[in-house]
Formats: C-alpha cells, structure tokens, sequence
C-alpha cells in the first residue's frame, strides 16, 4: 500500500472514531436473532441512506444491500458483514462499558465488524473515490447457527454471475479465511413404546437408544486427509424419572474441508441410522437442517492473490500473529460457487457465542483501518 492511501486510510478512521463508536453503541442494543434481523437491517438501510446512498434496499431475505458503481460497472466486488448474532433476544440488549471493553451479546461477532463495514461504504459514498469496479456493499442476514448463510445464498441468487471477489468481515483480529469448512447438520429423533419403569421394565428406552446412536457416531473412524470433525450439540427427551422414554432427539453436526469426507461421514452416519431403525421397538428419523458447502473449483492463483492482497493490508494496520486456518464463515458460499473469496477478522475480544463476549475499543479503529484498506485496495480505479 502506497503511503498516500495509507495516510488517507489512517486520517478517516481517525476523524471518525467517536462516530464509529456511537454507531457501534446503537448497534449493539438492537436485537437481531437470525432470521429476525428486521429492526437491525431498517437501522443499517436508514442509516446509509442518510450517508448519500442512492441504490439500498433490504430484500426478502432481510439482506440490506447498497450497490455503489453499479451504473457504471457490471462487474462486482463485494464486501459483506452480518447481522445476526446466535442468541434469541427480542429485546433490547444491553451494552455496557468497563475499562476499555464494551460487553454485550454479539458485539464482537459480528457487530464491531459490521460497524467498520458501514464506516467504509460511508467514505466511498461521500468522498466518491473513481471506481474500477462496482461495489455491493452487503449487512446480510442469516450467518449464524442454522441461519445456514441463507443471506449470502440469496446475495448470489440475485448477484452471482456478476460477482468477482467477495470479502466477508467476521472474526477476530488476526484471522483471514481462504479455505471453506462445510459442515452437515441433522436432527435425528427416536421414538419407542415406552412405558412405567417398573411395571414396563424390559422395553426399550428411546434415551438409551439414542445414547447408543451417539456411542456409535463418535466411532465412526474419519478419513484422512484434511481435518474432519463430527459433534452432537444438544439433546433432549423423555417425560419424568420414572416413565421409559419413548421419545428423545438431538442436533448433531459433521464438519470438514473437504466435501469428500462429509459425504463419507454422512454414509456412515446413515448406516447406523438404519440398524438402529431396524430394532423391532425402534422408530429412527432424520432430518437435515443444515448445509454449508465446502470450497468448490476456485481459480487458485486469483484465489492466492487476493489472499496475498488483503494479507498485505492486514500486516499495514495490525502487527500481531496471523491465523490462516480454514473456517467456516459467510464465504463458505462465494467460494464454493468458484468465486474468490475471504473472511478477515477485525476486531479484538473475547467468549463470542456467549453472553459474556467483549471486544476491546482500541482495537476498533485499526478494524476501521483494514476494513477500509481491503475495500479500497480492490475497487479503486488504477
């Protein structure tokens, strides 16, 4: 990066760091359970709109979407940040400010880096930079748990033959993702007789049976080759201590790198499925309720150089260590369409996916600072 732009880069974030803060503060307050992004996405459209976007809109997936250039140019960079954070809250959360940390659910992941997603569409809307290319500016919904990156699948629906890069910014400090985890996720239910547990001791109880399915699926040897890991999050079941239960369920998950070792582990899965289901006091059902593909047919140099560019904005503005270990993030579905893509963290903190998360707040300029740099690195005119 010439020292012009960094300079340039460096002098807006700075004039603007109070403002990022505040937006950041009114962010964090509005809930946004996946699926349920609407108060957060007419926030982020009203917003842009008052910073001089012409062309935004929040569409049927609860996407807010603010094209830039896109008179001018066919061809799309886009850049995208979430909306929705894991937790369910319909209220208004609370944010809280201690010691240089501000505390509430979601505002690591992904509301600081949304906030300096929305600071960078601001200097391209105001300062009107020439463009090379045709910016999509993306407050997308849907990325956590079993949103199933719902959001970003309906961005490539409506975008997808025009999009040349994409950069999703979600994560830490220090991360920057090139290579897709997928992940298969089910809910198996099994459901017996039942019955009391003294009077109809013998039969077969559905905990158990499901007990012995999880025993079963941890055995599952997985390939080598790459990382393939497999987890039952929740389960549930049964009525009382002492009925025999006839019906318990879980959500269980495989994920991995490769597509080959999902769709292996998913065979295997299957097969214990249906011994189980074949138990004469045995009712075995699943249902998927999840998919994130793995990485597809990218093209591997332009993969390794738009890598080695936001890289190099990265090491600019952030001097720490730096993690490039597959994840599994919003990029998950750019790149399996073969579309160059990453996901670069940020912000730093901590306990993201909890209600104790934290970020620190000097560290959101320099997220300012690489969000800006990676945006203005690829789109200006040269």
């Amino acid at each position: 990066m010439d020292e012009k732009l960094k300079e340039t880069i460096s002098r807006y974030v700075e004039q603007h760091e109070e403002e990022a803060k505040a937006l950041l503060l009114k962010l964090g307050a509005i809930p946004a359970p996946s699926r349920h992004e609407e108060k957060r996405a007419a926030f982020v459209r009203d917003w842009l709109i008052a910073k001089g976007a012409q062309k935004v809109y929040i569409d049927d997936a609860q996407n807010v979407l603010c094209e830039i250039g896109t008179q001018e140019h066919e061809d799309l960079a886009v850049f995208a940040a979430h909306t929705d954070i894991v937790f369910p809250d319909t209220e208004t959360i609370s944010v809280a400010e201690k010691d240089g940390r501000l505390y509430a659910p979601g505002i690591g992941d992904d509301t600081a880096c949304l906030v300096s997603l929305l600071m960078a569409a601001a200097y391209l809307l105001q300062e009107k930079p020439p463009l090379g290319t045709g910016v999509l500016i993306a407050a997308n919904a849907c990325e956590e748990g079993l949103g199933n990156c719902d959001g970003c699948k309906a961005i490539m629906r409506r975008y997808g033959s025009r999009i040349r890069t994409f950069c999703s910014f979600d994560t830490y400090l220090g991360r920057l993702i090139s290579t897709a985890v997928g992940s298969y996720r089910y809910r198996v239910t099994v459901k017996t007789t039942g019955g009391h547990s003294w009077r109809d001791y013998g039969r077969t109880n559905a905990i158990a049976a499901l007990a012995q399915i999880i025993e079963k699926l941890y055995a599952i040897p997985v390939p080598e080759g790459g990382k393939t890991t497999r987890n039952v999050g929740t389960i549930e079941g049964g009525t009382t201590v002492n009925s025999i239960a006839e019906s318990a369920s879980m959500l269980c998950e495989f994920r991995s790198d490769r597509k080959e070792n999902l769709d292996f582990m998913q065979e295997r899965f299957y097969a214990l499925l249906g011994e189980a289901d074949a138990q004469s006091d045995v009712r075995v059902q699943c249902e998927v309720i999840g998919v994130r593909p793995c990485s597809g047919d990218v093209d591997p140099e332009a993969l390794a150089a738009y890598t080695a560019a936001n890289e190099a904005v990265i090491r600019t503005f952030y001097d720490g260590p730096l993690d490039t270990q597959p994840g599994s993030t919003d990029a998950n579905i750019p790149l399996s369409k073969g579309i160059t893509a990453n996901t670069i963290g940020t912000i730093a903190g901590r306990y993201s996916h909890t209600r104790e998360e934290w970020i620190d707040l000097s560290s959101l300029p320099v997220g300012g600072r690489i969000t800006l740099g990676c945006i203005l690195e690829r789109v200006l005119q040269r």
